[in-house]
């Protein structure tokens, strides 16, 4: 997850960054930062909270610089600490730098095990911290050598940004799972999670970043290097499920087009006798829209959401969960009273949310309620930047369908196949990431790793 955000040669580009920050809140909300260079020396300033409450009464002439980072922080390694919060600042023999990262390094305790035997001393307990110290041991003659020699020692998924005093860098790794795109504004450049933050400052998308490749901007320009081994794409199928903005388009494809998509074959894979199409907002609206298409189902707003609460699922604490839910949604009666109810969502990874939004639905008075998922049931754990660290917090991993739905308390359960998801993207099907869903994690893991990272906690196939 976590929203980055990047300018360069820009007299405001600090504000930029936390205009891009805004835009990417969905991203990550426990955290934010944002560090600057004016050519000589970096400048940070963060916080732990929503980027309007961080910056409300900032300074940002003490942001100097025409260059900028930004991060939104979302938790999948390390605690939600203001020393975990990244844009993370050094400085070392060459002089100073600020990494900021989206994605998770499933190497990363063995690495810092090794640095630490070596004498690296570890300010903070997120992963990303690892990179910062391979950068600085690197025997590199330049410092983009010392990016090039750290990163083909770290496994895992990442979308980085790196700014010196003179060079702004961004990098994909190879499999390409986290989103990266360049863009321009009046001869400045933009580095930045979603394409929708261009719209928002009035930049001109130039292209996406491709998986494996390192962009240098500096006062030469945009220079583009691809140093690592190719391997398979494995872009993250989530993105267009859930995590991206609908506006934005992700992987070369719209976000809102590919869920609508999700929607209007998840129809024709379970359709049911209803009588009204509902979403779980904001993130199930398109998927919805989808589904009373292929459905023939005429559509309606039975559930209004809050727009002052945070997004749910990427809440790290599960009372924080419980008590997001009943504050954000609130069910339209008189939408649902005496209707057969299909409630269309995106995605059910632990069921918290679910379970209360069909209490919620029949307490108004519903005949019935179906349950249909945009997405296949989840029953893997992500290693590379969704926080599901074990199996056993996923409802699918211990539960089948039926036992879902009962658990659920919805008259029907149904989710999307894997093979209709994947229909609904125009990219081949082979170079998506779906391993949440089938176990089959395009990065192989070492024992060490396994054992590490709790890959097969508490779990058994439930069917």
């Amino acid at each position: 997850m976590c929203g980055i955000f990047g300018v360069f040669n820009h007299p405001e580009a600090s504000n930029l960054v936390y205009l891009g920050l805004h835009g990417l809140q969905h991203r990550g909300q426990e955290g934010s930062g944002i560090v600057s260079s004016d050519g000589n020396s970096l400048y940070c300033e963060k916080g732990i909270g929503l980027v309007s409450e961080i910056f409300k009464d900032a300074d940002f002439s003490r942001l100097k610089g025409h260059s900028a980072i930004g991060h939104n922080r979302y938790s999948t390694y390390g605690e939600s600490v203001m020393i975990n919060v990244q844009p993370i600042v050094v400085n070392y023999a060459l002089g100073s730098m600020a990494l900021a990262h989206n994605g998770n390094l499933v190497n990363a305790h063995f690495l810092r095990s090794e640095l630490e035997a070596y004498g690296s001393i570890f300010q903070s307990t997120v992963d990303s911290e690892v990179i910062i110290h391979l950068i600085a041991i690197s025997k590199g003659r330049t410092f983009l050598d010392r990016v090039i020699d750290s990163l083909k020692r770290v496994k895992g998924a990442y979308s980085l940004l790196i700014l010196t005093e003179k060079e702004l860098i961004g990098v994909r790794d190879s499999y390409g799972f986290r989103p990266l795109s360049l863009g321009e504004m009046d001869g400045s450049y933009i580095l930045t999670s979603e394409s929708s933050t261009f719209d928002l400052i009035g930049a001109k998308f130039i292209r996406d970043i491709l998986p494996g490749e390192i962009v240098v901007i500096s006062d030469r320009g945009v220079e583009s290097y691809m140093p690592f081994t190719k391997t398979r794409e494995a872009m993250c199928i989530f993105e267009h499920i859930y995590f991206a903005r609908p506006d934005s388009y992700v992987f070369g494809e719209s976000v809102n087009l590919v869920r609508r998509k999700m929607g209007y074959i998840l129809a024709k894979e379970s359709n049911v006798e209803a009588d009204i199409v509902i979403p779980v907002p904001d993130s199930g609206v398109p998927a919805a829209l989808g589904y009373s298409e292929g459905g023939g189902l005429p559509y309606d707003n039975g559930i209004i959401r809050s727009h002052y609460v945070g997004r749910t699922f990427i809440e790290p604490k599960q009372s924080i969960r419980h008590f997001g839910v009943r504050l954000k949604l609130n069910p339209v009666r008189e939408v649902l009273k005496g209707k057969r109810v299909v409630v269309v969502d995106d995605s059910i990874v632990r069921g918290t949310t679910s379970r209360k939004i069909v209490s919620m639905i029949r307490e108004s008075g519903a005949r019935e309620v179906h349950m249909r998922i945009a997405s296949p049931p989840v029953r893997f754990p992500c290693f590379y930047g969704i926080d599901t660290p074990t199996r056993k917090e996923l409802i699918a991993s211990k539960s089948s369908v039926e036992e879902t739905r009962r658990h659920l308390t919805a008259d029907t359960l149904e989710y999307i196949s894997i093979e209709g998801m994947l229909k609904a993207v125009s990219s081949s099907p082979e170079k998506f990431c779906v391993a949440c869903f089938n176990g089959e994690y395009p990065i192989p893991f070492t024992n060490e790793e396994i054992r590490q990272l709790g890959l097969f906690d508490d779990s058994s196939d439930p069917e």
